[in-house]
């Protein structure tokens, strides 16, 4: 029995996944220039394009705060290059009634895909979604099909394959943890510890993930990044 016993536990070590840390960020600095958006430590955002310069990050307290400007066309996102294939995401966040926070899997060379769009876990405090944005909604030949007006059975039912939500109560203004890990096809998020939700689909298990962006449609505080790769 000692001897099984020895042997069940180094099989399980043997089988245990091994994470390389690659990344990690906890905002303890200030910007060079106060009011002018200036991340650092590798971060880049939409700012100048899609908000005509304005500030909609701001490293306060060792915290990021995102705020979406008035004058902004499109939602914040702010990017980090940091590639592997399998991985996880670790992240706190704290958001406002009605806000939202995407954790979004990118790789800009491929060029089937609306802007490298590969998956995405997005979390309000109401429910996570996990998405698979590459065979999904950000598939060019898809995307194409709905922005000429494709509203047929056929096209919704593939579409409705391509994501799944799960429920959640979150207390909104204060701090939650959320852990993304990605597993060939398969997507798990874990929300202050607990099982959240799993999602499988094809796109998921994109051989290359080559950046991740934070995407805020109105406003998030993020804190603690830290991003590692399996095997």
């Amino acid at each position: 029995m000692k001897h099984l016993l020895i042997f069940l536990s180094l099989g399980l070590s043997l089988c245990a996944e091994t994470a390389t840390p690659l990344f990690s960020d906890d905002f303890s600095r200030d910007e060079a220039s106060p009011g002018k958006e200036d991340i650092g430590n590798g971060w880049t955002s939409n700012s100048a394009w899609r908000a005509k310069g304005h500030q909609q990050v701001d490293l306060i307290d060792g915290v990021m705060h995102v705020t979406k400007h008035a004058e902004a066309d499109h939602g914040v996102a702010i990017f980090h290059n940091v590639e592997f294939q399998d991985g996880i995401v670790e992240l706190k966040f704290k958001l406002g009634d009605g806000d939202d926070l995407g954790v979004d899997f990118v790789d800009r060379e491929l060029k089937t895909v609306h802007a490298g769009h590969l998956c995405i876990a997005r979390v309000t405090n109401k429910s996570v979604t996990l998405t698979d944005s590459k065979t999904g909604g950000m598939n060019n030949e898809i995307r194409e099909r709905r922005q000429k007006g494709d509203k047929s059975p056929e096209l919704a039912a593939l579409l409705k394959t391509k994501t799944k939500s799960f429920k959640l109560d979150l207390k909104p203004n204060e701090w939650h943890t959320m852990n993304i890990k990605i597993v060939a096809d398969q997507m798990t998020v874990r929300i202050d510890g607990q099982d959240t939700g799993s999602f499988s689909s094809e796109g998921i298990a994109h051989p290359t993930k080559r950046m991740i962006t934070l995407a805020v449609n109105k406003s998030a505080d993020v804190d603690d990044v830290k991003v590692s790769k399996l095997k």
